[in-house]
């Protein structure tokens, strides 16, 4: 068995697209980033590379690269999971943390857009949201915990 834990962080900025877990979210900001700025997926490509110490997403997909510029966060995590081929995913658990939208509504999409992207049960997929109580305004962050076994 295998641990990862992943976290990012981008900042929002009108006229960006908002994308978490792979989903879009209607909103009128979105995070400022090289590739699509889904920290969702970020934080759980991070996950995946750490259990299986293959580095992080940085040493993966540089962002000074213009190969990933504005790629697709499921596409980057596609490329990651051959990277981790002898484990399969056990478990995630997410939090992202974002004051505005609110995500309940999206939740249940999240975690079934994660399940098919790796392959797994959606009863295996936790997806949380959490406010920064408004102290983090402008901000969204993901933390994300994976468990992987052997295959």
């Amino acid at each position: 068995m295998r641990i990862g834990t992943g976290w990012d962080l981008h900042r929002l900025e009108e006229n960006r697209s908002l994308y978490i877990g792979g989903v879009k979210i209607p909103h009128n900001k979105g995070a400022l980033a090289h590739s699509d700025g889904d920290v969702l997926l970020h934080a759980l490509i991070d996950a995946l590379l750490g259990a299986t110490a293959n580095g992080d997403i940085g040493t993966l997909f540089p962002p000074n690269d213009v190969q990933w510029k504005d790629a697709a966060s499921l596409d980057l995590l596609q490329i990651a999971l051959t990277k981790i081929e002898d484990y399969r995913v056990e478990n995630v658990d997410c939090t992202v943390i974002i004051d505005a939208p609110k995500l309940a509504p999206f939740i249940k999409k999240i975690r079934s857009t994660l399940a098919t992207a790796l392959g797994v049960a959606l009863e295996r997929i936790s997806v949380k949201a959490k406010t920064s109580e408004g102290t983090l305004e402008n901000v969204v962050i993901a933390q994300v915990v994976v468990l992987l076994a052997r295959r």
